[in-house]
């Protein structure tokens, strides 16, 4: 009878010890794996941030060429403005958040390639080297941000993929751990533009 109580209180601090070693190596697991979305997430900012730094130049090279459309550089300074008012905690990172995240930086996106289409109508703007280095800066940074999200949406979808399977899931709840959104694509690219050569 003694011996049997033992057998079973064995058994169960057996049960006890591998349920506390598989919760902190889950906890491990999972921190890790929150830290290189954190990462990626700050990769993401400072792309942008770069982009952020180079709207100011861009608006003085184009000032300086006379009689330039003042409304669409206004819209690029107010989109820069909302786009940098964003911030994001990595800790706490809903879908709205990103949301509205994506929402300022497609605004932003939107002014500069609008005021990208404007500058065709100035041709000595089209070959002032500033200009030029600009369009050459802003489209290496416009890939560099790309490939940041796609890093940060392959981080997330590791996270969240550890945070779903079996035990982790029971573990993730109970610790706290809470699955992160992806970023999106932008509202309308999966329609192709329509391009006429006027044939």
């Amino acid at each position: 009878m003694r011996s049997k109580k033992l057998v079973y209180l064995i058994i169960a601090l057996a049960i006890v010890i591998f349920a506390v070693i598989k919760g902190t190596t889950t906890y491990n697991t999972l921190t890790t794996s929150q830290q290189q979305v954190n990462l990626a997430l700050s990769q993401i900012e400072t792309q942008y941030q770069r982009r952020y730094d180079l709207v100011p130049n861009l608006v003085n090279t184009i000032k300086a060429q006379a009689n330039f459309e003042q409304k669409t550089l206004t819209d690029v300074i107010n989109a820069r403005a909302q786009a940098t008012s964003v911030k994001l905690n990595a800790e706490d990172l809903t879908e709205e958040k990103l949301q509205q995240l994506q929402q300022s930086q497609n605004g932003l996106t939107q002014a500069l390639s609008r005021l990208l289409m404007v500058t065709e109508n100035y041709p000595t703007l089209r070959t002032n080297e500033s200009f030029i280095n600009f369009q050459a800066q802003l489209e290496g940074i416009e890939n560099r941000i790309a490939y940041a999200r796609d890093d940060f949406n392959q981080k997330v979808l590791a996270y969240n993929t550890l945070l779903k399977t079996f035990p982790n899931s029971i573990y993730a709840k109970i610790l706290g751990f809470k699955t992160i959104p992806y970023f999106q694509a932008v509202s309308g690219a999966q329609t192709a533009p329509v391009v006429d050569f006027g044939n």
